[in-house]
């Protein structure tokens, strides 16, 4: 197997500069495969709309090329040879043929020594290995034309295994001296075979020389949409803006607008293309399905529908899905039902909508499916659909949508209690989005971290994440991901007990119109919106949110809704109207998924116990609670329950289990104390979370108070014990 080394030569961070954006960060140092040298410089040359996400960056550092240019020029040219037959097995396909070459031809490798002395590659029993793929790429372009097809035919003389012909034909393709009808016929049947196999980056190298040898325009424009489809499939969201600009193609140009521009542009271009399918037939991208394209272009819409909050845009897909006879997306139909207050008709779309979550399948309707079970309240379907989608897209090569798919998952994670572990593959996600270029999925993972941040009580974390979350998302109309990020800043002030400040946060929840605010964010939030206002003594504004809530939890029949409603009910009544309606929640509960839900539940019954002086059952349901929020790692609602207990008398320790370190560290601090104690610096910690320097900072300061301990070298023991 020939490769290419691709050393990572320490963090970028100071080169590229503190105000570059996240997203631009990530896709630089991907782009620079690592090397801060060449990440500096294309951080350098960036324009405006570059450093906005909204234009590709440079794909090569000019001034570092040209330097490794003189370098390999001043070779022999036997070794030069030599490499660019390395070169062209590796450069910008891998075809893994240069020994099969090199013996097939009795090549004389004996000049390579001279570039091993260079320093420049060296050979090993698997082939030629290069210092870095910038040198490889100096090895191919330095060469001359001549030179290129002939090791690009010898190439495709000896790839005649089975599976290899996509492969073949790439370098009989790369071989051409011009336009060929026959062997642009035989590169789209080469990607066709690619794609089937889920290599989207080989079938866009193919579909994109095949548009190079193609005569006609018309067909070179098809072929270009075609390979920048591929592009995007395989997470080359840069490659994939530069070949879409050479086309007209509504519908590429909507979906990218959709992972990383403005959703409302998005959301116009998409519905756009769906009516051009579904009435002229297929554009540039064409498909034989141009019905099957319509429908899955307006799930696409429907998306961003969703990620702007608007209701105009929903009830707008809705018609025109009906105009045209589609059966649109249930999550659309769902979504313009429940914003319209038809609520019987949004529970029977969005139940058969829910109900297509089988394995396989399109994984954009598995996720729609998991965003309808997510608006029934049943989180165990949506955890079901979105892990399923996240499968179906990795087995079909599209890595691209597994971020997508934990965006939604996210929230399932979020309501069953398992914060911890949900942090860490959102974490995941969070950077697998930034590396594919899906900004705006991105902003709904910060968002979504910052929930977990909230819940675990990391406070400085919650802001930072929530912050970042609304400032990209406004400037985007992002409903969702702002009005998710406010709703984390609003459940921190509410654990935290500033009742006020988080009642005036959920009531903006809705506010300020379409991309700032989010319906079925203040839907989710309004348990927690009445827990803020009748502690604030704003019963009346409780009562008219609850009679909305109450109103779909009947319509839904969802236990956890139920559950919230009858919580709410309870917060709203005294005495022993509120202990039944409190028992009444808790009986709902054990048939739903929201256990984090349930144990708050019973630490304002047990408030509402103790206050009546009923201390025996008090006493039992707030250690109830006390437990439950331990083992979700919520520190501060653990807090309120001590608080609670001590109230009554109750002699309970500050935490559970004191040699515990997990029960006494938050999750960011247990993460960032692991890395520390590998020896990781502080902004390597910050770069890998992608978090601030200074938040690292704090959280080590924390984990040190916290530990009783004042050294790295004391963490990495207690550590090692642990």
């Amino acid at each position: 197997m020939v490769t290419s080394a691709n050393p990572v030569r320490g963090p970028a961070q100071p080169e590229l500069g503190p105000s570059l954006p996240e997203g631009v960060r990530v896709r630089i140092l991907r782009t620079a495969h690592g090397d801060r040298r060449a990440a500096a410089e294309l951080a350098s040359a960036l324009t405006e709309r570059q450093l906005t996400g909204v234009e590709p960056l440079p794909s090569q550092p000019p001034v570092l090329l040209r330097a490794y240019r003189q370098e390999v020029r001043a070779l022999p040219d036997t070794t030069r040879r030599l490499l660019l037959l390395a070169a062209a097995d590796q450069y910008p396909v891998d075809t893994h043929a240069f020994l099969r070459a090199v013996t097939a031809t009795r090549l004389d490798t004996r000049p390579l020594v001279t570039a091993e002395v260079a320093g420049v590659a060296h050979a090993t029993a698997g082939g030629i290995v290069f210092r870095d793929p910038w040198t490889r790429i100096a090895a191919y372009e330095t060469s001359s034309v001549t030179d290129r097809r002939a090791v690009h035919l010898l190439l495709a003389r000896v790839l005649r295994g089975e599976g290899e012909s996509p492969r073949r034909s790439w370098h009989r393709g790369a071989a051409a001296l011009g336009p060929s009808r026959r062997l642009a016929a035989e590169l789209r049947a080469a990607a066709h075979t690619a794609r089937t196999a889920g290599d989207h980056a080989l079938a866009c190298a193919l579909v994109e020389r095949a548009a190079a040898l193609s005569p006609e325009p018309s067909e070179r424009a098809r072929l270009l949409a075609r390979a920048a489809a591929d592009a995007w499939r395989s997470g080359d969201a840069d490659r994939a803006r530069r070949l879409v600009a050479a086309t007209d193609d509504d519908a590429l140009g909507g979906l990218l607008a959709l992972r990383a521009g403005n959703a409302t542009d998005a959301f116009d271009a998409l519905l756009t293309a769906a009516v051009r399918y579904a009435e002229d037939g297929p554009g540039p991208a064409r498909t034989d399905h141009p019905q099957h394209a319509a429908v899955h272009l307006l799930a696409r819409a429907t998306e961003a529908a969703i990620y702007t909050g608007d209701l105009r845009r929903c009830r707008e897909a809705a018609a025109v899905a009906d105009r045209l006879g589609i059966v649109p997306p249930g999550t659309l139909g769902g979504l313009a039902a429940a914003f319209e207050g038809r609520y019987d008709d949004a529970r029977d779309l969005l139940k058969a909508a829910a109900g297509r979550c089988g394995p396989g399948g399109d994984p954009t309707l598995l996720i729609h499916s998991g965003i309808a079970a997510l608006m029934l309240g049943d989180h165990t379907a949506a955890a079901t659909a979105t892990v399923r989608a996240a499968a179906s897209a990795r087995a079909g090569g599209d890595g691209v949508t597994v971020p997508q798919a934990m965006e939604f998952r996210a929230y399932a994670d979020f309501w069953t209690g398992r914060p911890r572990a949900a942090e860490a593959a959102t974490l995941e996600a969070l950077r697998q989005a930034y590396t594919t270029g899906q900004d705006n999925g991105a902003c709904h993972l910060q968002a979504a971290l910052a929930m977990f941040a909230a819940v675990t009580g990391d406070e400085d974390v919650c802001r930072e994440r929530a912050e970042a979350a609304r400032s990209y998302a406004l400037a985007r109309g992002l409903g969702l991901p702002a009005a998710l990020a406010l709703f984390a800043l609003a459940f921190l002030d509410l654990s935290t007990g500033r009742f006020a400040a988080s009642a005036a946060r959920l009531r903006a929840l809705a506010g300020f119109g379409p991309g700032h605010g989010h319906r079925a964010i203040r839907h989710i939030a309004t348990p927690h919106y009445v827990e803020a206002a009748v502690r604030t003594g704003d019963t009346r504004v409780a009562r008219a949110a609850h009679a909305d809530y109450d109103h779909w939890a009947r319509t839904v029949r969802s236990p956890d809704d139920l559950a919230l409603s009858a919580r709410c009910r309870a917060l709203l009544a005294s005495g022993a109207e509120a202990v039944e309606h409190y028992r009444t929640a808790l009986d709902l509960h054990a048939s739903g998924t929201r256990d984090f839900e349930r144990a708050r539940t019973e630490l304002l019954f047990g408030g509402a116990l103790r206050r009546l002086r009923h201390r025996t059952e008090a006493r039992d349901r707030l250690h109830s609670a006390l437990e439950a929020f331990e083992h979700f790692g919520s520190p501060q609602c653990a807090a309120a329950a001590r608080i609670e207990l001590r109230v009554l008398g109750e002699l309970v320790s500050p935490v559970r289990g004191a040699d515990d370190l997990v029960a006494r560290l938050t999750a960011q601090q247990l993460m960032v104390a692991r890395m520390a104690a590998d020896g990781a610096t502080n902004r390597e910690i910050a770069a890998r979370l992608l978090l601030s320097p200074r938040t690292i900072d704090h959280h080590l300061r924390g984990v040190f108070a916290r530990l009783g301990i004042r050294s790295r070298i004391e963490l990495v023991r207690l550590l090692g014990e642990g």
